[in-house]
Protein backbone atom coordinates (compact mmCIF):
# COMPACT_ATOMS: atom_id res chain seq x y z
CA UNK A 1 0.00 0.00 0.00
CA UNK A 2 1.34 3.40 -0.90
CA UNK A 3 0.56 6.80 0.51
CA UNK A 4 0.34 10.14 -1.26
CA UNK A 5 2.85 12.87 -0.31
CA UNK A 6 0.16 14.65 1.67
CA UNK A 7 -2.03 11.79 2.92
CA UNK A 8 -1.31 10.63 6.47
CA UNK A 9 -1.93 7.16 7.87
CA UNK A 10 -5.00 8.57 9.58
CA UNK A 11 -8.06 10.15 8.00
CA UNK A 12 -7.37 13.26 5.88
CA UNK A 13 -10.36 15.00 7.40
CA UNK A 14 -10.84 15.36 11.15
CA UNK A 15 -13.54 17.26 13.01
CA UNK A 16 -12.63 18.89 16.33
CA UNK A 17 -15.56 19.79 18.59
CA UNK A 18 -15.93 21.21 22.06
CA UNK A 19 -16.45 17.89 23.81
CA UNK A 20 -14.41 14.99 25.21
CA UNK A 21 -12.94 12.53 22.75
CA UNK A 22 -12.08 9.10 24.21
CA UNK A 23 -11.58 10.71 27.59
CA UNK A 24 -9.26 13.40 26.23
CA UNK A 25 -10.35 17.01 26.42
CA UNK A 26 -10.72 18.68 23.03
CA UNK A 27 -7.85 21.01 23.86
CA UNK A 28 -5.60 17.95 24.02
CA UNK A 29 -7.25 16.54 20.91
CA UNK A 30 -6.47 19.78 19.11
CA UNK A 31 -2.82 19.41 20.16
CA UNK A 32 -2.75 15.88 18.78
CA UNK A 33 -4.37 17.09 15.56
CA UNK A 34 -1.76 19.82 15.20
CA UNK A 35 0.99 17.25 15.56
CA UNK A 36 -0.69 15.02 12.96
CA UNK A 37 -1.01 17.96 10.57
CA UNK A 38 2.68 18.71 11.02
CA UNK A 39 3.44 15.09 10.14
CA UNK A 40 1.40 15.57 7.01
CA UNK A 41 3.28 18.73 6.06
CA UNK A 42 6.55 16.78 6.26
CA UNK A 43 5.35 14.58 3.39
CA UNK A 44 4.29 17.55 1.26
CA UNK A 45 6.14 17.94 -2.04
CA UNK A 46 7.53 21.41 -1.43
CA UNK A 47 9.79 21.14 -4.47
CA UNK A 48 6.82 20.91 -6.82
CA UNK A 49 4.98 23.56 -4.82
CA UNK A 50 7.68 26.17 -5.40
CA UNK A 51 8.31 25.21 -9.01
CA UNK A 52 4.61 25.49 -9.80
CA UNK A 53 4.12 28.75 -7.90
CA UNK A 54 7.19 30.29 -9.57
CA UNK A 55 6.06 29.37 -13.09
CA UNK A 56 2.48 30.47 -12.45
CA UNK A 57 3.72 33.75 -10.95
CA UNK A 58 5.85 34.40 -14.04
CA UNK A 59 2.90 33.46 -16.24
CA UNK A 60 0.58 35.89 -14.51
CA UNK A 61 3.37 38.45 -14.67
CA UNK A 62 3.37 38.14 -18.45
CA UNK A 63 -0.41 38.52 -18.40
CA UNK A 64 0.17 41.86 -16.67
CA UNK A 65 2.99 42.84 -19.02
CA UNK A 66 1.02 42.09 -22.17
CA UNK A 67 -2.08 43.76 -20.78
CA UNK A 68 -0.52 46.96 -19.47
CA UNK A 69 2.32 47.51 -21.92
CA UNK A 70 -0.13 49.48 -24.04
CA UNK A 71 -0.82 52.16 -21.39
CA UNK A 72 2.59 53.96 -21.49
CA UNK A 73 2.61 53.52 -25.27
CA UNK A 74 -0.71 55.31 -25.68
CA UNK A 75 0.74 58.82 -26.16
CA UNK A 76 2.67 57.48 -29.20
CA UNK A 77 -0.21 55.28 -30.41
CA UNK A 78 -2.69 58.16 -30.14
CA UNK A 79 -0.61 60.27 -32.50
CA UNK A 80 -0.23 57.50 -35.09
CA UNK A 81 -3.81 56.22 -35.00
CA UNK A 82 -5.50 59.55 -34.14
CA UNK A 83 -7.17 58.32 -30.94
CA UNK A 84 -8.88 60.26 -28.14
CA UNK A 85 -8.91 59.77 -24.36
CA UNK A 86 -12.27 58.03 -24.74
CA UNK A 87 -10.69 55.61 -27.23
CA UNK A 88 -7.92 54.89 -24.71
CA UNK A 89 -10.48 54.03 -22.05
CA UNK A 90 -12.37 51.81 -24.50
CA UNK A 91 -9.20 49.90 -25.46
CA UNK A 92 -8.53 49.14 -21.80
CA UNK A 93 -12.19 48.47 -21.07
CA UNK A 94 -12.90 46.01 -23.89
CA UNK A 95 -10.10 43.73 -22.72
CA UNK A 96 -11.53 43.85 -19.20
CA UNK A 97 -15.01 42.93 -20.43
CA UNK A 98 -13.90 39.91 -22.44
CA UNK A 99 -11.51 38.93 -19.62
CA UNK A 100 -14.39 39.00 -17.13
CA UNK A 101 -16.74 36.90 -19.26
CA UNK A 102 -14.17 34.21 -20.00
CA UNK A 103 -12.78 34.17 -16.46
CA UNK A 104 -16.26 33.17 -15.27
CA UNK A 105 -16.70 30.61 -18.06
CA UNK A 106 -13.27 28.99 -18.13
CA UNK A 107 -12.93 28.80 -14.36
CA UNK A 108 -15.74 26.25 -14.29
CA UNK A 109 -14.46 24.43 -17.37
CA UNK A 110 -10.98 23.96 -15.88
CA UNK A 111 -12.58 22.34 -12.82
CA UNK A 112 -13.94 19.71 -15.19
CA UNK A 113 -11.28 19.20 -17.88
CA UNK A 114 -8.17 20.04 -15.85
CA UNK A 115 -5.75 22.94 -15.50
CA UNK A 116 -3.17 22.13 -18.21
CA UNK A 117 -5.70 22.07 -21.06
CA UNK A 118 -6.58 25.68 -20.26
CA UNK A 119 -3.29 27.16 -18.98
CA UNK A 120 -0.93 26.20 -21.79
CA UNK A 121 -3.09 27.17 -24.82
CA UNK A 122 -4.09 30.40 -23.04
CA UNK A 123 -0.53 31.62 -22.39
CA UNK A 124 0.49 30.88 -25.99
CA UNK A 125 -2.60 32.64 -27.34
CA UNK A 126 -2.29 35.86 -25.36
CA UNK A 127 1.43 36.10 -26.11
CA UNK A 128 0.81 35.89 -29.86
CA UNK A 129 -2.10 38.35 -29.66
CA UNK A 130 0.07 40.84 -27.78
CA UNK A 131 2.47 40.80 -30.72
CA UNK A 132 -0.46 41.32 -33.11
CA UNK A 133 -1.33 44.55 -31.26
CA UNK A 134 1.66 46.06 -33.02
CA UNK A 135 0.14 45.57 -36.49
CA UNK A 136 -3.13 47.38 -35.71
CA UNK A 137 -3.93 49.93 -38.39
CA UNK A 138 -6.72 51.76 -36.59
CA UNK A 139 -9.07 51.80 -33.62
CA UNK A 140 -11.27 48.92 -34.85
CA UNK A 141 -8.41 46.46 -35.34
CA UNK A 142 -6.81 47.47 -32.05
CA UNK A 143 -10.11 46.89 -30.22
CA UNK A 144 -10.52 43.49 -31.89
CA UNK A 145 -7.04 42.31 -30.87
CA UNK A 146 -7.48 43.57 -27.31
CA UNK A 147 -10.84 41.82 -26.99
CA UNK A 148 -9.29 38.51 -28.09
CA UNK A 149 -6.44 39.04 -25.64
CA UNK A 150 -9.04 39.34 -22.91
CA UNK A 151 -10.46 35.95 -23.91
CA UNK A 152 -7.07 34.27 -23.51
CA UNK A 153 -6.00 36.15 -20.38
CA UNK A 154 -9.39 35.70 -18.74
CA UNK A 155 -9.10 31.95 -19.32
CA UNK A 156 -5.59 31.87 -17.82
CA UNK A 157 -6.43 33.92 -14.71
CA UNK A 158 -8.77 31.78 -12.55
CA UNK A 159 -7.18 28.54 -13.77
CA UNK A 160 -3.73 29.73 -12.68
CA UNK A 161 -5.09 30.75 -9.26
CA UNK A 162 -6.68 27.33 -8.82
CA UNK A 163 -3.47 25.59 -9.94
CA UNK A 164 -1.57 27.61 -7.34
CA UNK A 165 -4.09 26.61 -4.67
CA UNK A 166 -3.75 22.98 -5.79
CA UNK A 167 0.03 23.09 -5.35
CA UNK A 168 0.06 25.04 -2.07
CA UNK A 169 0.08 23.67 1.45
CA UNK A 170 -2.96 25.09 3.34
CA UNK A 171 -0.69 26.95 5.76
CA UNK A 172 0.90 28.82 2.84
CA UNK A 173 -2.17 29.26 0.67
CA UNK A 174 -2.68 32.97 1.31
CA UNK A 175 1.00 33.81 0.86
CA UNK A 176 1.41 31.66 -2.28
CA UNK A 177 -1.72 33.01 -3.96
CA UNK A 178 -0.52 36.52 -3.21
CA UNK A 179 2.98 35.75 -4.45
CA UNK A 180 1.61 34.30 -7.68
CA UNK A 181 -0.59 37.32 -8.32
CA UNK A 182 2.22 39.73 -7.45
CA UNK A 183 3.83 38.88 -10.77
CA UNK A 184 1.02 40.83 -12.44
CA UNK A 185 1.98 44.00 -10.61
CA UNK A 186 5.74 43.55 -10.96
CA UNK A 187 5.78 42.89 -14.70
CA UNK A 188 2.56 44.60 -15.79
CA UNK A 189 2.55 47.77 -13.73
CA UNK A 190 6.13 48.21 -12.48
CA UNK A 191 8.36 47.06 -15.32
CA UNK A 192 6.09 47.61 -18.35
CA UNK A 193 6.16 51.45 -18.21
CA UNK A 194 9.94 51.39 -17.84
CA UNK A 195 10.38 48.79 -20.58
CA UNK A 196 7.99 50.57 -22.93
CA UNK A 197 9.32 54.08 -22.51
CA UNK A 198 12.94 52.98 -22.79
CA UNK A 199 12.34 50.80 -25.86
CA UNK A 200 10.59 53.74 -27.54
CA UNK A 201 13.98 55.40 -27.65
CA UNK A 202 15.20 52.54 -29.85
CA UNK A 203 12.23 51.12 -31.80
CA UNK A 204 8.68 52.10 -32.68
CA UNK A 205 5.70 51.15 -30.51
CA UNK A 206 4.83 48.41 -33.00
CA UNK A 207 8.12 46.58 -32.42
CA UNK A 208 7.75 46.92 -28.65
CA UNK A 209 4.67 44.68 -28.82
CA UNK A 210 6.48 42.14 -30.99
CA UNK A 211 9.47 41.85 -28.66
CA UNK A 212 7.50 41.30 -25.45
CA UNK A 213 5.44 38.45 -26.94
CA UNK A 214 8.43 36.06 -27.01
CA UNK A 215 8.81 35.23 -23.25
CA UNK A 216 5.25 33.90 -23.03
CA UNK A 217 5.93 31.27 -25.69
CA UNK A 218 8.96 30.04 -23.75
CA UNK A 219 7.04 29.94 -20.49
CA UNK A 220 4.23 27.93 -22.09
CA UNK A 221 6.76 25.25 -22.97
CA UNK A 222 8.10 25.14 -19.41
CA UNK A 223 4.58 24.81 -18.01
CA UNK A 224 3.98 21.84 -20.29
CA UNK A 225 6.78 19.94 -18.55
CA UNK A 226 6.17 21.08 -14.95
CA UNK A 227 2.49 21.77 -14.15
CA UNK A 228 0.56 18.73 -12.94
CA UNK A 229 -3.14 18.01 -12.94
CA UNK A 230 -5.01 17.59 -9.64
CA UNK A 231 -5.48 13.98 -8.53
CA UNK A 232 -9.08 14.19 -9.65
CA UNK A 233 -10.80 16.44 -12.14
CA UNK A 234 -12.79 17.80 -9.20
CA UNK A 235 -10.38 17.71 -6.24
CA UNK A 236 -11.47 17.88 -2.64
CA UNK A 237 -11.54 21.37 -1.21
CA UNK A 238 -8.71 22.32 1.12
CA UNK A 239 -10.78 24.98 2.86
CA UNK A 240 -11.66 24.93 6.54
CA UNK A 241 -15.44 24.99 6.97
CA UNK A 242 -16.70 26.62 10.17
CA UNK A 243 -20.28 25.44 9.87
CA UNK A 244 -20.14 21.69 9.43
CA UNK A 245 -18.73 19.32 6.88
CA UNK A 246 -18.63 20.24 3.21
CA UNK A 247 -20.41 17.93 0.83
CA UNK A 248 -19.24 16.87 -2.57
CA UNK A 249 -20.12 19.36 -5.23
CA UNK A 250 -22.29 18.32 -8.13
CA UNK A 251 -20.79 21.01 -10.34
CA UNK A 252 -23.75 23.41 -10.21
CA UNK A 253 -22.36 26.93 -10.43
CA UNK A 254 -25.23 28.19 -8.25
CA UNK A 255 -23.68 26.31 -5.34
CA UNK A 256 -20.91 28.91 -5.35
CA UNK A 257 -23.35 31.54 -4.11
CA UNK A 258 -24.29 29.56 -1.01
CA UNK A 259 -21.41 31.28 0.72
CA UNK A 260 -22.22 34.95 1.25
CA UNK A 261 -18.53 35.79 0.84
CA UNK A 262 -18.77 35.16 -2.92
CA UNK A 263 -21.19 38.00 -3.80
CA UNK A 264 -19.48 40.25 -1.26
CA UNK A 265 -16.07 39.48 -2.80
CA UNK A 266 -17.50 40.24 -6.26
CA UNK A 267 -18.61 43.71 -5.20
CA UNK A 268 -15.45 44.38 -3.19
CA UNK A 269 -13.24 43.30 -6.09
CA UNK A 270 -15.13 45.66 -8.40
CA UNK A 271 -14.26 48.49 -5.98
CA UNK A 272 -10.59 47.49 -5.80
CA UNK A 273 -10.23 46.95 -9.54
CA UNK A 274 -11.76 50.34 -10.26
CA UNK A 275 -8.85 51.84 -8.36
CA UNK A 276 -6.28 49.71 -10.16
CA UNK A 277 -7.53 49.98 -13.73
CA UNK A 278 -8.61 53.60 -13.77
CA UNK A 279 -5.17 54.61 -12.53
CA UNK A 280 -3.39 52.15 -14.81
CA UNK A 281 -5.28 53.36 -17.88
CA UNK A 282 -5.43 57.11 -17.29
CA UNK A 283 -2.45 57.97 -15.11
CA UNK A 284 0.03 58.30 -18.01
CA UNK A 285 -2.23 60.93 -19.59
CA UNK A 286 -2.80 62.60 -16.20
CA UNK A 287 0.95 62.93 -15.65
CA UNK A 288 1.86 64.10 -19.17
CA UNK A 289 -1.16 66.27 -20.05
CA UNK A 290 -2.10 67.69 -16.63
CA UNK A 291 1.18 67.70 -14.66
CA UNK A 292 3.34 68.15 -17.81
CA UNK A 293 5.90 65.44 -16.95
CA UNK A 294 8.06 64.18 -19.81
CA UNK A 295 7.69 60.59 -21.04
CA UNK A 296 10.66 59.17 -19.11
CA UNK A 297 9.61 60.70 -15.78
CA UNK A 298 6.04 59.62 -16.41
CA UNK A 299 7.25 56.05 -16.89
CA UNK A 300 9.14 56.10 -13.59
CA UNK A 301 6.16 57.50 -11.64
CA UNK A 302 3.68 55.06 -13.17
CA UNK A 303 5.98 52.17 -12.29
CA UNK A 304 5.20 52.91 -8.61
CA UNK A 305 1.83 51.22 -9.19
CA UNK A 306 3.63 48.03 -10.03
CA UNK A 307 6.35 48.12 -7.40
CA UNK A 308 3.88 48.97 -4.62
CA UNK A 309 1.42 46.43 -5.96
CA UNK A 310 4.11 43.76 -6.17
CA UNK A 311 4.81 44.07 -2.45
CA UNK A 312 1.13 44.41 -1.60
CA UNK A 313 -0.04 41.40 -3.59
CA UNK A 314 1.83 38.96 -1.39
CA UNK A 315 2.16 41.25 1.64
CA UNK A 316 -1.54 41.92 2.31
CA UNK A 317 -2.73 38.31 1.75
CA UNK A 318 0.20 37.06 3.83
CA UNK A 319 -0.77 39.48 6.59
CA UNK A 320 -4.36 38.26 6.33
CA UNK A 321 -3.15 34.76 7.24
CA UNK A 322 -2.36 36.29 10.65
CA UNK A 323 -4.95 39.03 11.24
CA UNK A 324 -7.82 37.63 9.17
CA UNK A 325 -9.25 38.29 5.70
CA UNK A 326 -11.94 40.73 6.87
CA UNK A 327 -9.67 43.07 8.84
CA UNK A 328 -7.04 43.02 6.08
CA UNK A 329 -9.68 43.97 3.50
CA UNK A 330 -11.01 46.87 5.57
CA UNK A 331 -7.49 48.18 6.20
CA UNK A 332 -6.62 47.85 2.50
CA UNK A 333 -9.58 49.93 1.31
CA UNK A 334 -9.07 52.57 4.01
CA UNK A 335 -5.38 52.90 3.20
CA UNK A 336 -6.08 53.24 -0.52
CA UNK A 337 -8.66 55.98 0.05
CA UNK A 338 -6.28 58.05 2.19
CA UNK A 339 -3.37 57.71 -0.23
CA UNK A 340 -5.41 58.58 -3.34
CA UNK A 341 -6.80 61.69 -1.64
CA UNK A 342 -3.23 62.77 -0.87
CA UNK A 343 -2.13 61.95 -4.42
CA UNK A 344 -4.63 64.30 -6.08
CA UNK A 345 -3.14 67.24 -4.14
CA UNK A 346 0.47 66.56 -5.16
CA UNK A 347 1.85 68.63 -8.02
CA UNK A 348 4.59 67.84 -10.53
CA UNK A 349 6.94 66.31 -7.95
CA UNK A 350 8.03 62.91 -9.32
CA UNK A 351 9.56 61.58 -6.08
CA UNK A 352 6.55 62.47 -3.92
CA UNK A 353 4.15 61.16 -6.58
CA UNK A 354 6.09 57.89 -6.69
CA UNK A 355 6.03 57.39 -2.90
CA UNK A 356 2.32 58.15 -2.49
CA UNK A 357 1.40 56.01 -5.48
CA UNK A 358 3.59 53.17 -4.16
CA UNK A 359 1.70 53.07 -0.84
CA UNK A 360 -1.72 53.39 -2.52
CA UNK A 361 -0.89 50.52 -4.85
CA UNK A 362 0.36 48.36 -2.00
CA UNK A 363 -3.14 48.46 -0.58
CA UNK A 364 -5.28 48.37 -3.71
CA UNK A 365 -3.41 45.60 -5.56
CA UNK A 366 -3.07 43.72 -2.30
CA UNK A 367 -6.87 43.83 -2.14
CA UNK A 368 -7.17 42.38 -5.64
CA UNK A 369 -4.94 39.48 -4.62
CA UNK A 370 -6.71 38.96 -1.29
CA UNK A 371 -10.26 38.99 -2.65
CA UNK A 372 -9.68 36.92 -5.78
CA UNK A 373 -7.30 34.52 -4.03
CA UNK A 374 -7.79 33.43 -0.40
CA UNK A 375 -11.30 34.90 0.06
CA UNK A 376 -12.70 33.30 -3.11
CA UNK A 377 -10.81 30.04 -2.57
CA UNK A 378 -11.97 29.60 1.01
CA UNK A 379 -15.59 30.33 0.09
CA UNK A 380 -15.63 27.76 -2.73
CA UNK A 381 -17.68 24.56 -2.54
CA UNK A 382 -15.85 21.25 -2.77
CA UNK A 383 -14.35 20.78 -6.24
CA UNK A 384 -15.35 24.26 -7.47
CA UNK A 385 -12.36 26.41 -6.51
CA UNK A 386 -11.65 27.57 -10.07
CA UNK A 387 -15.37 28.20 -10.66
CA UNK A 388 -15.59 30.41 -7.58
CA UNK A 389 -12.45 32.32 -8.51
CA UNK A 390 -13.70 32.76 -12.07
CA UNK A 391 -17.04 34.19 -10.96
CA UNK A 392 -15.42 36.63 -8.52
CA UNK A 393 -12.71 37.70 -10.98
CA UNK A 394 -15.23 37.88 -13.83
CA UNK A 395 -17.49 40.28 -11.97
CA UNK A 396 -14.55 42.41 -10.85
CA UNK A 397 -13.14 42.53 -14.38
CA UNK A 398 -16.40 43.30 -16.16
CA UNK A 399 -17.21 46.27 -13.96
CA UNK A 400 -13.86 47.32 -12.46
CA UNK A 401 -11.65 46.42 -15.42
CA UNK A 402 -14.17 47.02 -18.22
CA UNK A 403 -16.84 49.57 -17.35
CA UNK A 404 -14.74 51.72 -14.99
CA UNK A 405 -11.92 52.57 -17.47
CA UNK A 406 -14.50 53.45 -20.15
CA UNK A 407 -16.27 55.66 -17.60
CA UNK A 408 -12.93 57.23 -16.70
CA UNK A 409 -12.38 58.01 -20.37
CA UNK A 410 -15.76 59.75 -20.44
CA UNK A 411 -14.90 61.74 -17.30
CA UNK A 412 -11.53 62.76 -18.75
CA UNK A 413 -13.13 63.88 -22.03
CA UNK A 414 -16.08 65.76 -20.53
CA UNK A 415 -14.72 67.08 -17.23
CA UNK A 416 -10.94 67.10 -17.65
CA UNK A 417 -8.22 64.56 -16.98
CA UNK A 418 -7.54 66.10 -13.54
CA UNK A 419 -10.86 64.75 -12.22
CA UNK A 420 -10.32 61.06 -12.90
CA UNK A 421 -8.85 60.42 -9.42
CA UNK A 422 -12.27 60.97 -7.82
CA UNK A 423 -13.61 57.81 -9.48
CA UNK A 424 -11.27 55.37 -7.67
CA UNK A 425 -11.57 57.35 -4.43
CA UNK A 426 -15.35 56.85 -4.40
CA UNK A 427 -14.98 53.18 -5.30
CA UNK A 428 -12.58 52.32 -2.48
CA UNK A 429 -14.70 54.18 0.09
CA UNK A 430 -17.59 51.94 -0.97
CA UNK A 431 -15.24 48.98 -0.57
CA UNK A 432 -14.76 49.75 3.14
CA UNK A 433 -18.47 49.29 3.78
CA UNK A 434 -18.65 46.13 1.68
CA UNK A 435 -15.69 44.57 3.52
CA UNK A 436 -17.50 44.90 6.84
CA UNK A 437 -19.91 42.20 5.61
CA UNK A 438 -17.23 39.55 4.99
CA UNK A 439 -17.27 36.38 7.07
CA UNK A 440 -13.86 35.41 8.47
CA UNK A 441 -12.37 32.34 6.77
CA UNK A 442 -8.63 32.57 7.44
CA UNK A 443 -7.65 29.16 8.89
CA UNK A 444 -5.90 30.57 11.97
CA UNK A 445 -8.68 33.05 12.76
CA UNK A 446 -11.49 30.64 11.95
CA UNK A 447 -10.03 28.04 14.32
CA UNK A 448 -9.99 30.62 17.08
CA UNK A 449 -13.59 31.74 16.51
CA UNK A 450 -15.44 28.56 15.62
CA UNK A 451 -16.85 26.07 18.13
CA UNK A 452 -16.44 23.29 15.61
CA UNK A 453 -13.59 23.26 13.14
CA UNK A 454 -12.88 20.95 10.25
CA UNK A 455 -9.25 20.70 9.26
CA UNK A 456 -8.81 19.29 5.80
CA UNK A 457 -5.49 18.28 4.33
CA UNK A 458 -5.51 18.74 0.59
CA UNK A 459 -3.97 16.43 -1.91
CA UNK A 460 -1.31 17.80 -4.21
CA UNK A 461 -1.50 17.33 -7.96
CA UNK A 462 0.56 14.47 -9.29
Amino acid sequence: MTYSPVQPFFSARVSVTLCFVDGIACQDAATILTQETEMTSNRWDTSYEWKAVTLLALGFGLVGLDRWLIAPLFPAIMKDLHLTAQDVGNCIGILGLSWGVFAALMGGISDKIGRRKVLIPAIIAFSLLSGFSGVAGGLASLLAVRALMGVAEGSFCPTSFAATADASHPKRRGFNLGLQQSGFALFGLALSPIIATQLLNVVSWRWVFALVSIPGLILGLLMYFVIREPRAIEPESTVPQARGHAHASQGNWRDVFKSRNIPIAMIALFCAMTGVFVLGAMLPLYLTDYLSLDTQRMGIVVSAIGFGGFVGQFGLPGLSDLIGRRLASIAGFAGTAVMLYIFRGVGAQPLVLFIVLFVASFFTLGLVSLLSGPVATEAAPVGMVSTAIGIVVGAGEIFGGGVAPALAGFVATKFGIQNIVWLPICAVILGIGVSLLLEETAPARARGNARSVDLTVSEQPE
